[in-house]
């Protein structure tokens, strides 16, 4: 599924963000990626979306080199990755309804198919009832939900979600890591990124370190190092 293999990604003034990462994700993982800030963690997710190309090394996704996507397919190849964000980024000038549907109608894909399956991903993460609301008049809780939706939306075999319990409370933050590890018991692969220890030691799942542009730590049923 995901195959990091040797990875440097330099910064401009020289210093790596990574060096020499290698690790590989299979097909239905739960994975956390863990360190502190500046260990590299938003590069290893920039280089899975493609918005940055590694230095040296390889990054595989679904059997992909992605340094050697050509810029007029990284759309496509975007489309079978979800990504959730710890602001939500949300579309305030528009309903529950519209926000999901936008991550279709961007791709393309015709209304008919929308009418059907933006009901039913707004089912799958709760939110059902108010899909004519505004995010603006959500909770913090469900403004993710609505997030989580809109990256579900297109049927993605890879969810990436970077802090997205950072803005939410206890509890809604207990609901959101049930939600994503509900997601992943259906076949999705999930990637999430965090800060929050008490969420990695509670869930037991597979735990990647990052410190300093390197892995330091790489635990199938670990805790926050």
């Amino acid at each position: 599924m995901i195959i990091f293999d040797n990875v440097t990604k330099m910064y401009e003034t020289g210093t790596p963000a990574l060096n020499g990462v290698s690790f590989k994700i299979n097909s239905g993982e739960f994975v956390f990626i863990v360190g502190n800030s500046g260990s590299g963690k938003s590069t290893i997710i920039k280089l899975l979306t493609r918005e940055l190309n590694s230095t040296s090394g390889r990054v595989v996704v679904n059997n992909k080199i992605l340094g050697k996507l050509r810029r007029k397919n990284i759309a496509k190849y975007r489309r079978g990755i979800g990504v959730i964000f710890q602001d939500f980024r949300l579309l305030n000038d528009r309903n529950v309804y519209e926000n999901v549907a936008f991550a279709q109608r961007v791709t393309g894909v015709a209304m008919s198919r929308i009418r059907r399956q933006v009901p039913a991903v707004l089912s799958v993460v709760g939110l059902a009832e108010k899909y004519k609301a505004n995010p603006k008049h959500l909770s913090g809780g469900e403004q993710q939900r609505v997030a989580i939706a809109r990256a579900l939306v297109n049927n993605p075999s890879i969810l990436l979600a970077d802090e997205p319990t950072g803005n939410l409370d206890p509890k809604n933050t207990k609901e959101i890591m049930s939600l994503l590890e509900e997601i992943n018991k259906k076949g999705t692969t999930v990637i999430v990124v965090t800060h929050n220890r008490e969420v990695v030691d509670s869930m037991k799942k597979r735990v990647i370190t990052v410190h300093k542009g390197t892995i330091v730590g790489d635990e199938r049923r670990g805790g926050y190092k």
